[in-house]
């Protein structure tokens, strides 16, 4: 069985992109794109047999009835969104509950990272998506309406965001990536937490959540063609999970570009434990169960979607 799989690489499917791993009976050609571009790829042309996934993205479309995919509990990348936030400094916004009656910028309304931000803004400090003025910066992958009472206008033509925040045209950013301003040193700009290590462990000690931002479809054709396909992917991505664990635990050479990898992974393991990056169903329940419900809660999907439709059946027992 051939199949054309999606994503970007990360140390924990690094040994599928390499063909160090190989799922049984599945020549797997890995190819690889950003994964902002490869989700827009799968929702224009459903491009790929398999692929890496906005888990808000595919939530809101899998509620509005898209059916070209099935969900596998797979979860390439997850990520503390409490360093997402930057500020003018001018503004004069010092905390969470200062962005009221502000203007934020956003990539996307709907991408996951910021589903995680507006949920940590209202039920960690109080300030609900209505509490802020939202200025988009490009297309959604998904079509939706704004819930009521929510504003979201586009930023103008040819400005960007960064640019906005540095002339003061909005106050506050919130972004997966470093907006050019800040990476560039740019002095009337500056994170709202510099200390956001700190605050993304406390919201962990208090919520058990490491936020899940992408998962992995198939299209639905391919899985109909070979349910059993499903589980032996899964075991793959298993597979080369363990062997990046593996490497990240050895101490005689470094296997990352992190000079203090072992001090890093040994804190690391002391807070998340010895599988941060879990897949399957029984140990992702709990964030996956609340990421369907800020993108329901937050207007972007009609409905809160289950586990048991979200994935494919044959993986519900993981």
């Amino acid at each position: 069985m051939q199949l054309r799989y999606g994503g970007a690489v990360y140390d924990r499917t690094a040994a599928l992109a390499l063909g160090a791993v190989r799922p049984e009976g599945i020549e797997l050609e890995y190819v690889v794109d950003l994964p902002n571009q490869v989700f827009r790829r799968m929702f224009d042309t459903a491009e790929f047999d398999v692929s890496e996934m906005s888990g808000g993205n595919y939530l809101t479309a899998l509620a509005r009835g898209e059916n070209r995919f099935v969900g596998l509990p797979i979860f390439p990348s997850r990520v503390f969104r409490y360093n997402s936030l930057y500020v003018n400094v001018d503004a004069g916004i010092e905390r969470a509950e200062d962005l009221r009656g502000r203007r934020l910028g956003v990539p996307e309304y709907g991408q996951t990272a910021n589903v995680w931000v507006r949920a940590m803004l209202e039920h960690e400090h109080g300030v609900h998506a209505r509490d802020v003025q939202w200025v988009r910066g490009t297309t959604e992958k998904v079509v939706f309406e704004p819930p009521a009472g929510v504003s979201i206008e586009n930023a103008p033509a040819g400005r960007t965001l960064s640019d906005m925040l540095v002339a003061g045209e909005i106050d506050a950013l919130s972004t997966p990536e470093q907006p050019e301003c800040f990476a560039a040193g740019s002095p009337r700009v500056r994170r709202l937490y510099p200390n956001y290590t700190e605050m993304d462990a406390a919201y962990y000690r208090r919520t058990g959540h490491f936020p899940i931002m992408h998962m992995m479809v198939m299209r639905r054709d391919v899985y109909e063609r070979d349910r059993s396909a499903a589980r032996r992917l899964y075991d793959a991505f298993l597979t080369a999970k363990k062997m990046a664990y593996e490497l990240l635990g050895r101490t005689g050479v470094l296997h990352t570009s992190l000079a203090f990898q072992t001090a890093a992974y040994e804190q690391q393991r002391a807070l998340l434990g010895d599988d941060p990056f879990a897949y399957g169903v029984a140990a992702t329940r709990h964030t996956v169960e609340a990421l369907a419900s800020y993108v329901y809660e937050q207007g972007l999907a009609p409905r809160q979607v289950p586990i048991e439709e979200l994935f494919v059946p044959e993986l519900l027992d993981t």
